[in-house]
């Protein structure tokens, strides 16, 4: 049974709608508000289906009028005529007031009444019917299967025994031997080696006497015994075991006293003089000084190649200028398709380029799919221009949906998200997540030199607890971060700390400790460095999913690198799939933005952007280019798009 059938235009006039479930009007209204937010504005129509709570949502574009048509029902069943339904309801209604929209155009959507409800119901009726018409397929009885020639005798196999088919083929494999003149001529066999056993033989018996027999068994017998120790000298087994275990390596010059090289101590948390100022070259550590501090500023895209192609262009155009327009005139003409409209047929060849074209660009290959998927339903039946080629069109519609992608639903600002925090005197807090050697802790570094530079105290938790020097390696952005921005700048205040508790410990309770810390010490942001994991560790996925359910943070960023293509999309849909099955609340935390680095190492190869966000829907919060910490960037859509589709 269907809850409710709509078609409205894609204005969001509603034409003509069917409920075939008693209830309030807002039943459907829900449903379709969220198909239409999360899939048509979004441009991920690469798929026809959309669940949202309990319902199933199926729809269909017709892109010639500017419509929609969408059915809704129940997950939980398995409704095989849907689709035959959604297309027999499109053709129906397209026939049946044609010309209206055509004559009238956007009047006759404004002013027209649709009556819709006989043609449908007839039509659901006829679906219903054919569903029913379509029997089970029947299983084979055991007379109609080809067990049934077998006997029982065929199918009894005795231990040690070859099948008789297969000897003789063997058999017959060495048998015959074609002749040069064609004829078969018998193989000649190879006299079998016999071995002579005197102890076996019958007749060596009658003709050896028993000294000979006996002196020749003792023979044998020093013989094998000949053998044995040759074989057991090739691998001498050593006499004494190797001591089990791996024994710690000893340095020339290193300390040997535990104690020197242990930093746990929980006392140096919060105490300026366990991180000393230090004299390091700003410009070294800071890289861009010229630009305003504080400002994040967007990834600008610059190719070498198009500045010379404008070049090229531009020469070109006044050339022909020079010469004339009737032969320029001519050859635009060529390749123009003038007022057609567009079918799958003609979009196939240009799609499966810019499908291959995605994937050399580093997008993962179920993105690149489902993106041209979307762009050829959203292009399907659509009336070209005069003057326009289909590459033309595929290509725009294909950049305004990366574009779209790219910009999110919910823009994260943090600084207007920490001030907001500041008003209720409690910290922003922030935890980073990700797979092992992504830049986790130096992209953390960066955004902590990004919060100082808007002036907001920073406390650093160091909750990785696995990885070696972690911690001395935050302390070393610490000292850094101090040195830039010292305390007398600042009327005294410190505005970067570490707070560590050593190796070993639990992540989720240093964590907790941290923030209770910041509230009383008055520190504007918490930023939670954890240890790096793979998504398919289960017991480390657990540990990070108890430290935000236990914590709630205010941003849970996964950092991620633009160096994967296909692993991207496995490691979000992963961390999103652990940290929803590990928590204990009802509503769990997920990913709520991320953190893209190592971007200035990829030049054009784009890709990851698209898939990250396509897989998510999250905002790409910052982008990491350098080394530095200045080297930090916000998204810029249109320039990663610009990017992207460069040939």
């Amino acid at each position: 049974m269907l809850d409710f059938f709509t078609i409205f235009s894609k204005g969001g006039l509603v034409l003509w709608c069917f409920q075939g479930v008693r209830g309030p009007a807002a039943a459907c209204t829900a449903p379709v508000n969220a198909l239409i937010r999360s899939v048509l504005l979004q441009e991920r129509g690469g798929n026809n289906s959309f669940t949202h709570e309990a319902l199933t949502l199926k729809y269909k574009l017709d892109n010639q009028f500017e419509l929609v048509f969408v059915v809704g029902f129940q997950k939980i069943l398995t409704l095989t005529y849907v689709d035959k339904l959604i297309d027999d309801v499109h053709k129906e209604f397209r026939d049946k007031y044609r010309n209206e929209f055509q004559q009238k155009g956007t009047l006759g959507i404004l002013n027209g009444t649709f009556d819709f409800k006989e043609d449908f119901l007839h039509l659901l009726r006829d679906a219903e019917e054919s569903s029913k018409v379509r029997a089970p397929t029947a299983m084979k009885t055991f007379e109609q299967s080809a067990k049934s020639q077998k006997t029982v005798k065929s199918m009894i196999e005795n231990r040690g025994e070859k099948p008789k088919e297969k000897t003789k083929n063997k058999k017959n494999k060495g048998s015959k031997k074609e002749a040069p003149g064609g004829e078969a001529v018998a193989a000649p066999k190879a006299a079998p080696a016999v071995k002579q056993d005197p102890g076996t033989a019958a007749g060596d018996r009658e003709e050896l006497t028993k000294d000979e027999i006996l002196q020749r068994n003792r023979e044998e017998f020093f013989r094998k015994r000949m053998k044995v120790g040759e074989k057991s000298n090739k691998s001498p087994k050593p006499d004494a075991q190797k001591d089990k275990g791996k024994k710690p390596r000893v340095w020339d010059l290193g300390n040997s006293n535990a104690k020197v090289l242990d930093y746990s101590n929980s006392t140096t948390n919060g105490n300026a003089d366990t991180c000393p100022m230090e004299d390091y070259d700003a410009e070294m550590l800071v890289g861009d000084r010229n630009h305003e501090p504080g400002l994040l500023r967007e990834i600008e895209y610059e190719s070498e190649e198009e500045m010379e192609e404008e070049k090229v262009v531009q020469s070109s155009s006044s050339t022909s200028a020079k010469k004339g327009g009737l032969g320029g005139m001519f050859g635009m003409l060529k390749g123009l398709v003038g007022s057609k409209s567009l079918t799958r047929e003609d979009m196939d060849p240009v799609l499966e380029k810019m499908k291959d074209h995605l994937i050399a660009k580093n997008v993962a290959a179920e993105i690149a799919v489902q993106l041209c998927e979307s762009v050829a339903k959203k292009l399907e039946g659509k009336v070209m221009g005069t003057f326009t080629t289909v590459t033309s069109t595929v290509k725009q519609a294909l950049q305004e949906s990366l574009v779209q992608i790219l910009q999110p639903q919910r823009r994260v600002d943090v600084l207007r998200d920490v001030m907001d925090a500041q008003r209720h005197r409690r910290p922003y807090v922030i935890t980073f997540c990700g797979v092992n050697g992504v830049g986790k802790s130096t992209n953390l570094a960066k955004i902590s030199f990004w919060l100082i530079e808007n002036g907001f105290s920073v406390l650093i938790a160091a909750c990785d607890t696995f990885r070696a020097g972690a911690v001395e390696q935050l302390r070393t952005h610490t000292r850094r971060l101090n040195a830039l921005h010292p305390p007398e700048n600042h009327s005294g205040r410190v505005m970067v700390q570490l707070y560590e508790k050593g190796y070993g410990k639990d992540a989720a309770g240093i964590a907790m400790e941290a923030i209770q810390y910041a509230r009383n010490q008055g520190f504007d942001v918490v930023l939670v460095d954890t240890a790096g994991r793979m998504q398919d560790n289960a017991p480390l996925m657990t540990a990070l999913a108890k430290l935000i359910a236990v914590n709630t943070p205010d941003l849970v960023l996964f950092v991620g690198e633009a160096l994967v293509g296909n692993e991207a999309v496995d490691q979000l849909v992963k961390f999103n799939k652990a940290l929803a099955d590990h928590s204990v609340a009802q509503t769990p935390r997920l990913i709520d933005g991320i953190v893209l680095t190592k971007f200035d190492t990829i030049d054009d190869k784009v890709g990851a952007a698209i898939s990250m966000t396509y897989i998510t829907s999250k905002p790409i919060v910052f982008v990491g280019t350098g080394q530095t910490y200045c080297d930090l960037r916000s998204l810029n859509a249109k320039a990663v798009v610009a990017a992207l589709m460069k040939a």
